[in-house]
């Protein structure tokens, strides 16, 4: 965790290298952001939805539309990390211009490592998405320090401000889920959530009167054995701190 000059508040096992489900949907959207800031993509050029189908999260699957402009893809990836509509921006961009994201955003390791996909086979990588916790709380600080600079950090603030999972770091700030975009009980929260089976994942920056800060929260178990409440339990008691120092307390 990091306040806004970037002087490292808490910190436990921050270099570690971990799967972070789709945490790596940040750098993505970083890269859709910036070529739309540069021309080099129109925010109301379409995309098709991609003939991989995959399931899990999202509301494209859901929906009868075929095409979405970039950015209402941008919008469902940013909201409820939507899979379908982040393979349709991947192709749209590239890993390559992903990957060039996260090195803009500070990260050496820590990025979108491949496309979603239902079925993984030896031949990909294991996961789409790597990360440490230091990288990450330093790339969505970068965001939130440049958002009245850089039309790309902006865009991508915006896109993430509608997000609808609260369930982790954002769990103890009583924010409506689906609508906190503006301040509310004198807060702001805008993340990044990542989930899988033995995952829990969650990256953003929270404000209010007293001060902002960029976090970082990464959680892996054994399929073994199930920590998910305990991983939970420790979210909240950050999300109850992050609280108390937002506010001034």
């Amino acid at each position: 965790m990091l306040d806004g000059s970037g002087a490292v508040m808490h910190a436990e096992d921050a270099d570690r290298l971990q799967p972070t489900a789709s945490i790596g949907k940040l750098f993505l959207l970083y890269a859709v952001a910036d070529a739309v800031a540069t021309g080099a993509l129109a925010i109301g050029e379409r995309v098709r939805r991609p003939l991989d189908l995959v399931a899990d999260s999202g509301l494209w699957q859901h929906l009868g539309a075929h095409e979405l402009t970039i950015g209402d893809a941008a919008i469902l990836v940013g909201s409820v990390s939507d899979n379908l509509a982040s393979n349709a921006l991947l192709d749209a961009v590239s890993m390559d211009a992903v990957d060039h994201a996260a090195r803009m955003l500070g990260c050496q390791q820590s990025g979108l490592t491949d496309r979603i996909r239902d079925v993984r086979t030896p031949a990909e990588p294991p996961a789409p998405s790597v990360g440490r916790a230091d990288e990450l709380a330093e790339a969505v600080r970068r965001i939130e320090l440049t958002r009245t600079t850089s039309p790309a950090a902006a865009m991508v603030r915006s896109w993430l401000l509608t997000g609808v999972d609260l369930s982790m770091v954002g769990s103890a700030f009583g924010l409506d889920p689906l609508a906190h975009v503006t301040r509310d009980r004198g807060m702001t929260l805008w993340n990044k959530t990542g989930t899988d089976t033995t995952i829990r994942a969650d990256v953003g920056v929270v404000g209010g009167p007293g001060a902002w800060f960029a976090y970082a929260a990464l959680a892996q178990w054994d399929s073994a054995d199930d920590k998910r409440d305990a991983a939970l339990a420790r979210m909240r008691d950050l999300s109850e701190y992050l609280r108390t120092l937002a506010r001034g307390g």
